[in-house]
């Protein structure tokens, strides 16, 4: 594996990004990509979206927002959405979008960070865990909302 790189989606990335592939069982815990980059264009100073590159291969996406004024605490400081290409997952790009979207979050200022996200057996569950997320609630619609402290 070359060097991981962030690099904010643009229109250079996006058909790529649109392009990733699931692993079987996985696209029923994740939202087609569009809904993710339609937050950009409603509040662009609250969303982060960053694209993670191998060399020049787009392999991962990574979704956030940030705005201390939202009236539920899970959504001040969240992530959205993250998914890695299929030929792409264990080889550690998770954790590469992770810990750099940890890193906005502490630079703005925040001290955890939330996702919320459906539980089941081919879910997102355990890679949470092992980032270091702990469950803290659940949403009105029975999602696991979870939180890392920074």
């Amino acid at each position: 594996m070359a060097e991981l790189r962030l690099v904010e989606l643009s229109a250079a990335t996006i058909v790529a990004v649109n392009n990733m592939s699931l692993k079987p069982g996985q696209e029923q815990y994740l939202a087609p990509v569009s809904y993710g980059i339609a937050a950009t264009v409603a509040d662009p100073r609250t969303s982060w979206q960053r694209v993670v590159v191998d060399e020049d291969e787009v392999v991962g996406f990574v979704s956030a927002g940030f705005d201390p004024d939202a009236p539920e605490e899970h959504f001040r400081s969240v992530l959205w959405r993250i998914n890695v290409d299929a030929d792409d997952q264990g080889r550690g790009i998770g954790r590469f979008a992770i810990e750099k979207l940890l890193e906005e979050a502490r630079e703005r200022g925040f001290d955890k960070l939330h996702v919320i996200y459906e539980a089941g057996e081919e879910g997102p569950e355990a890679f949470f865990t092992r980032m270091g997320f702990s469950t803290v609630g659940e949403t009105e619609y029975g999602e696991v909302i979870a939180e890392i402290r920074l």
